[in-house]
């Protein structure tokens, strides 16, 4: 009898979640007109004409959507590269305040974004690099993302040191250790990394409202931000449309990674 409460729960719970997704997707198929009248998800007329916001600006969605591809692409590559190496420093080499090192670096994790906003906003504006991609993608090849160390660090700690012994009787170094034994070892946490960067990158809107001005070099959510202000009577139903649209790819990167997510993150929170 427990099991099928149970499972009852958890599908009220599910649905609870997902309805405010749910009534996005179904006010996209909606008249304006009807969009606010009703919370419930029943669709009597759907239409497409809220396909229209496809074309809504200068640019099609679809250059918005390439602009937050190569910004997500970037911080995938720098944080799965950077991330890995500093993990491996701390987690495998022996170095003078290592723990001092290794505390500061958690330190970080704490601190919220509009404490260091200012500086690197001042930084990246002498560098010539505001309204670009620069700044979004740079700092990932810095190892600046502490949560992604920390969680490689557990991981790797969860390797068996006799690994790295073997292969450094064989004669292999640091590099060689690290990119033959440790890293194919490190799928499932590479893996997480990959995914967690994607939908936060893809879903950040305060880094790149700062950094971004020219609306040819919007990235998704600025768009549709800016599909909202440009208009004076909203079409909220191309509004949704578009959102919809953009929360595919998040969709459809989280389905195909869930495996190495859920492994990668059971093999270093007991660590």
């Amino acid at each position: 009898m427990r099991t099928p409460l149970k499972h009852c729960l958890l599908a009220l719970c599910a649905l609870t979640m997902l309805y405010p997704v749910l009534w996005m997707l179904v006010s996209s198929l909606r008249p304006n007109s009807e969009i606010f009248r009703s919370a419930g998800l029943a669709l009597t007329h759907p239409r497409l004409e809220n396909s229209n916001g496809w074309s809504a600006f200068s640019q099609p969605f679809s250059h918005y959507m390439i602009n937050s591809l190569i910004i997500v692409t970037g911080a995938i590559l720098g944080n799965l590269i950077a991330c890995s190496l500093a993990a491996y420093a701390f987690a495998r080499l022996e170095f003078r305040a290592k723990r001092v090192w290794f505390a500061i670096m958690l330190v970080t994790i704490m601190l919220p974004v509009h404490v260091i906003i200012v500086p690197q906003y001042v930084l990246f504006s002498e560098l010539g690099w505001v309204n670009t991609f620069l700044p979004l993608i740079v700092p990932k090849f810095l190892a600046t993302d502490a949560f992604f160390i920390f969680l490689m660090v557990q991981f790797i700690r969860g390797i068996p040191r006799e690994l790295d012994e073997a292969a450094r009787i064989d004669g292999a170094g640091h590099a060689r250790i690290f990119f033959q034994v440790i890293l194919p070892l490190m799928v499932p946490a590479l893996a997480s990394t990959a995914i967690f960067t994607f939908i936060w990158t893809w879903n950040d809107f305060y880094s790149q409202l700062i950094y971004l001005t020219d609306p040819d070099k919007y990235t998704t959510p600025l768009a549709l931000r800016a599909f909202v202000d440009q208009q004076t009577a909203t079409g909220w139903g191309s509004v949704f449309a578009m959102s919809v649209v953009s929360i595919v790819p998040v969709f459809l990167v989280f389905l195909a990674g869930q495996r190495f997510l859920l492994r990668g993150i059971a093999t270093t929170g007991g660590k």
